[in-house]
């Protein structure tokens, strides 16, 4: 059974041989196999020689097309600042004025930043095939009207011009249905979503405003025949049901947010992926201790259960933290 029938079983509930291992892995792998980080996100080639290789030598079950989430804000306009050990920024806002929006073009996915992510899932596509989910990526609709609009700036808005927001997102899902779409024709069998402030406002905002437009882009994404995973950075405590009516068939979960609760308010229906401290267990912890954390947050989340931790491996974790979540998931029975 190969990583991607893995996956796919474990999703439609038929047996597996043990459980997938999926940790967000990028400044890491950048580092691992001698290349700057900027180079990585400039550059597709770089990124799906490291993704390659870190699968051939950890074993783990997925090809991440993740690198930052600036990708479709640089082909909005803003300006990009490149680091060597560190993500991309946008060193300016696309809509500090936000009557920028009326005007603003649609950009083309296949071109740009984000056409340099097509292009990585064709290149994965070729090199693996079906033996591996190859994950795109593309941001949610609050995620990436806050990167649009800045993080402060698109809060008050939330209270002061509601309708503003609504129409911010909604052209929001427009690019990221077209960018998950153009994903998903070169290649890739899964699209995470990232909408890390998704979990700063409060349950009423996210299930009136930001579910249903999570939901059109899961459904879209699903409609064209790829599994959706949805990744909230932060404590989502408060909205674990509503993220359950997403649609996604995996859902990740960061470490501040509690696996069994998790579990309870969900029910048995999504895939649960993580959520083990990146910090204090994977980054300064031990094998053992790594593997304790992933035994703990399987327990909780029960047989529908991805390992990782819950959110990217920090650079310089040991090489061993690493194997042990694979040694976990290939010991660990569904």
């Amino acid at each position: 059974m190969n990583s991607l029938q893995r996956t796919t079983n474990l999703i439609e509930g038929r047996p597996i041989d043990h459980l997938p291992a999926m940790p967000i892995i990028m400044l890491w792998a950048a580092a691992r196999y001698g290349h700057s980080y900027a180079d990585y996100t400039r550059d597709h080639g770089v990124l799906c020689e490291c993704q390659l290789r870190l699968c051939e030598e950890f074993g783990l079950d997925v090809l991440q097309l993740i690198s930052d989430p600036v990708r479709e804000t640089a082909d909005c306009g803003a300006e990009m600042i490149y680091y060597d050990d560190n993500p991309p920024r946008a060193a300016n806002l696309v809509l500090a004025d936000k009557s920028a929006l009326r005007t603003m073009a649609m950009p083309d996915p296949y071109r740009g930043r984000m056409g340099d992510r097509v292009a990585g899932a064709a290149h994965l596509r070729e090199a693996a095939g079906d033996e591996y989910p190859i994950m795109g990526w593309v941001e949610g609709p609050i995620a990436e009207a806050v990167d649009l609009r800045g993080m402060t700036d698109l809060m008050m808005d939330l209270v002061t011009d509601i309708e503003f927001c609504r129409d911010l997102m909604d052209w929001v899902i427009e690019l990221e249905i077209a960018f998950a779409l153009a994903q998903i024709d070169a290649g890739c069998h899964m699209i995470g979503i990232g909408d890390a402030a998704a979990s700063l406002v409060s349950a009423d905002i996210y299930r009136a405003e930001i579910l249903p437009r999570e939901q059109r882009l899961v459904a879209a994404i699903r409609e064209a025949g790829a599994i959706a995973r949805l990744h909230i950075c932060g404590n989502t405590t408060h909205i674990l049901a509503d993220m359950a009516e997403t649609g996604c068939e995996i859902i990740d979960l960061d470490h501040t947010a509690d696996m069994g609760i998790a579990r309870e308010r969900m029910g048995p229906g999504p895939v649960l992926l993580g959520n083990f401290d990146p910090v204090s267990v994977v980054l300064d912890g031990t094998p053992d201790t790594v593997y304790a954390a992933c035994r703990w947050c399987h327990e909780q989340a029960g047989r529908r259960y991805i390992v990782g931790p819950g959110c990217e491996v920090p650079p310089g974790t040991p090489a061993e933290n690493i194997h042990t979540m694979v040694r976990y998931a290939r010991e660990a029975t569904a």
